[in-house]
């Protein structure tokens, strides 16, 4: 009988070592075949004229019951309230592949785009107002592939993001601050709305500075089309924050080679330049800070609906090579860390307290610019 256990433990082995080689060989593949839609592609037509002036249609807003992007994780310091008005375009959270855009009342991606919500958009609750749009966003298994469905997708969701912006823009009062801000496929989205809807017009005057984060930002042909600068000071205004955090050792080869072949704002080829890097520990002003100077890392349950702000001693260094930020050895912040030490879910809550006195200081900055 002993005999007997040894061989079924010693199968037991054997078997999950070969599903992790699988995993390792095949995982790219495996992803795909998991995620990425197997229907034809939805033709849709943009959303009815002032959809957006309905509530139902904001995650969050001023007014809105229960609203996620206004939850203080336990330690939050009080602080007084700013006056900008922000807009957030939330991550992908639509995970299943019967759809290339995901339902607005799917109700899966509706409970992840709150956690989403809760952990991200709550660090810009400082100030006076924070909009979050719902939006037909591009399936999680469109960004796999490079098929003509992929921009199909992308175009349907930034329809829907552009329309709930200019009914942003209605909201805020004239000449007031505006903070903009967007992680993953929303940051992909929001730098196409500053080359669309904000570069060259008096609309960017009122920009305290945008936060594209999450997503791989060209500094040569992304950048530069937007119309905004990368800040380079902690109290610089008007100008981008951009970072992608990986721990150490980072295996960022395949992320990096499909931002190669993404197409980018000026339409066009690429290099091997890292992307852009601002650090947020330090506002742009130096590529490396140490772990003192990271104020507070949001440290999220299990089940990501509440968090603690910590001091956690979390260090920053953009590198030169790639752009990535590296955050040093990896952190226990929950088991949604992806494949290569990849931090994305985390990019926000392990800068929460930075994020959020950034703002404030570039908002000083606004109302009162240096001479």
């Amino acid at each position: 009988m002993a005999r007997k256990f040894l061989y079924f433990i010693a199968l037991l082995i054997v078997m999950v070592i070969a599903a992790l080689l699988a995993l390792r060989i095949w995982s790219v593949e495996l992803t795909r075949f998991a995620f990425v839609p197997r229907g034809a592609f939805e033709a849709q037509a943009p959303l009815r004229a002032g959809i957006y002036d309905d509530p139902a249609m904001w995650v969050s807003r001023p007014g809105t019951a229960n609203d996620p992007a206004q939850y203080h994780p336990e330690g939050t310091p009080t602080a007084p309230q700013g006056k900008a008005f922000v807009f957030f375009i939330h991550p992908t959270s639509y995970l299943a592949r019967d759809h290339w855009n995901g339902p607005i009342e799917d109700e899966d991606a509706r409970y992840r785009t709150a956690l989403f919500v809760r952990g991200m958009a709550s660090a810009f609750n400082g100030e006076a107002a924070v909009f979050v749009p719902y939006y037909r966003q591009a399936a999680f298994g469109s960004f796999l592939v490079n098929r003509p469905e992929t921009l199909k997708a992308r175009a349907v969701a930034y329809g829907d993001v552009r329309a709930a912006f200019r009914t942003f823009l209605a909201q805020v009062p004239a000449g007031a601050p505006i903070v903009l801000a967007g992680h993953s496929q929303g940051a992909m989205h929001l730098m196409h709305l500053l080359q669309d809807e904000v570069r060259g017009k008096p609309l960017a005057s009122q920009i305290v500075a945008v936060y594209v984060i999450g997503w791989p930002v060209s500094p040569a042909h992304d950048l530069t089309a937007t119309g905004f600068p990368a800040c380079a000071a902690p109290v610089s205004f008007g100008c981008v924050m951009s970072w992608m955090s990986f721990a150490e050792p980072a295996d960022a080869g395949q992320m990096l080679d499909t931002y190669r072949a993404e197409p980018v704002l000026d339409g066009k080829a690429k290099g091997s330049e890292p992307v852009l890097c601002t650090n947020p520990l330090t506002g742009g002003a130096a590529p490396d800070a140490p772990g003192t100077a990271n104020l507070g890392t949001m440290l999220p349950s299990m089940d990501l609906k509440t968090g603690k702000l910590l001091k956690l001693g979390i260090p920053a260094r953009c590198d030169a090579k790639t752009g990535l930020l590296m955050i040093g050895d990896p952190p226990d912040l929950g088991p949604y860390v992806l494949p290569g030490n990849n931090y994305h879910v985390y990019d926000i809550p392990l800068f929460w307290a930075n994020v959020r006195a950034d703002i404030a200081r570039r908002e000083a900055s606004w109302f009162t610019p240096v001479e």
